[in-house]
């Protein structure tokens, strides 16, 4: 091989080389990750992209099926949620912002906006201003008129008993029954509840009052991280007034799921938090169970079965479902996290918990992109590299060859002529 074609295939030889070194410098964008290319790895984020997409505004039944998570069970109620409360994860759910009456579970926002209001051992005596206005057909817990009674044997009427008495008696303690409204609702909205409309602070069937599975999970989540609501709310039997005397009896929690009545078998590792029904609103109830270091939330409003325990029984179906497939249930939503306000002490949504999936895997897709665009930008620009660095190259070896044989020809021609003159 000529030393010409030696210079030429050294020449391409080098810009190829140049070429796969910058193909294989990554792009800025491998490196824009909070882990790095790791971030790219497939195994690098257990859930699927899709676990981040929100189907809590969706119609009808919401799951996300997997071949080691088991099939949900029949469930007949119109509004129903599965919650894991420690990672916020909404494991299955139904029409979770549909607005129905939610009856005395609406009591649990009451609870939120006026419990942390009195010292559970301050003693009001009640007055008949305090029992006015108590609907026909109200749930009772039996407070007397002009007799004392703390805080707490109050609360003890509302968790147990449902007692509207005991509401109105608090309500009027916070200033009236109108302001406890404006109260209960200003709660809701600092909570995000946004399809709760109060009119009735006790839940009683009122035009216009509605709220929603999701609503109520919310007030639930808020309440069990309250002490005083968290033992209320798990309470299953207490004396009225709780210092005893001749008056005092027993109250035993209505909540057939917690304390096991009217053929209802208690629920292994209940822990509340409040149950209800009105005649518009059928049966509702938001229970929480904690098993094994988790605690699971679930709220079902208005069975369709007909069946007397039906609220009971589809609970404890689904939190039996619950419990088994939480560990690999992929969520098909998000619940806000809620903290303690430094100053009041009443729950707040501080910002929304990170999703199953990072919240970074969104930006990993798009960064994915960027580094396959930064990488072809690269590959283009070497390649354009090769190809002129050969067109170069070629050019080169060809005018040096084309040079060299002018200079070849023109030495030939002078010696023929000398050897004519010479021999002529």
């Amino acid at each position: 091989m000529s030393s010409v074609s030696w210079a030429f295939v050294r020449v391409v030889t080098a810009a190829t080389v140049c070429a796969a070194s910058l193909w294989a410098v990554p792009g800025q964008a491998v490196a824009d990750g909070p882990h790095g290319i790791d971030d790219l790895r497939p195994a690098a984020h257990t859930a699927e992209p899709a676990e981040a997409e929100s189907r809590l505004d969706g119609r009808g039944v919401q799951f996300r099926p997997r071949p080691d998570v088991p099939e949900l069970p029949e469930v007949t109620a119109l509004s129903w949620m599965v919650t894991d409360l420690a990672s916020g994860k909404v494991l299955a759910a139904k029409d979770v912002h549909r607005p129905l009456p939610p009856a005395s579970t609406l009591k649990t926002l009451f609870a939120l906006t006026v419990l942390p209001k009195f010292s559970q051992g301050e003693v009001h005596t009640v007055s008949l201003e305090d029992l006015a206005g108590i609907e026909s057909g109200s749930s009772l817990a039996g407070l007397r008129e002009d007799m004392p009674y703390q805080v707490a044997d109050l609360w003890h009427g509302v968790f147990l008993s449902s007692g509207s008495d005991a509401v109105h008696t608090l309500a009027s303690m916070n200033g009236g029954w109108r302001k406890t409204i404006d109260d209960m609702q200003e709660t809701a909205r600092r909570l995000g509840a946004r399809d709760t409309r109060v009119a009735s602070a006790d839940g009683f069937d009122t035009p216009g009052q509605v709220s929603s599975a999701y609503d109520l999970t919310l007030f639930g989540q808020a309440g069990l991280t309250n002490a005083d609501f968290a033992h209320f709310a798990s309470t299953k039997r207490a004396q009225l007034p709780q210092d005893g005397g001749p008056d005092a009896f027993t109250l035993q929690n209505t909540n057939r799921l917690l304390v096991g009545s009217h053929g209802v078998r208690p629920y292994d590792g209940l822990i509340g938090v409040k149950n209800g029904y009105t005649t518009h609103a059928g049966n509702t109830l938001i229970a929480a169970a904690r098993r094994d270091g988790r605690t699971l939330l679930v709220t079902l409003m208005n069975p369709q079965s007909g069946g007397r325990n039906a609220v009971y029984e589809e609970t404890r179906a689904l939190l039996d479902w619950g419990f088994e497939a939480a560990p690999r249930a992929a969520a098909v939503g998000v619940l806000p996290a809620m903290e303690r306000d430094e100053l009041t002490g009443e729950p707040r949504p501080v910002a929304h918990r990170p999703r199953p999936v990072p919240l970074h895997k969104a930006g990993i897709a798009a960064q994915t992109d960027g580094v396959l665009f930064t990488r072809n930008w690269w590959f283009l620009s070497a390649a354009g590299a090769v190809a002129v660095i050969g067109a170069a190259g070629l050019g080169t070896a060809l005018w040096r060859r084309r040079r060299t044989a002018r200079a070849s020809g023109s030495g030939e021609s002078g010696a023929g002529s000398g050897s004519g003159s010479g021999s002529a």
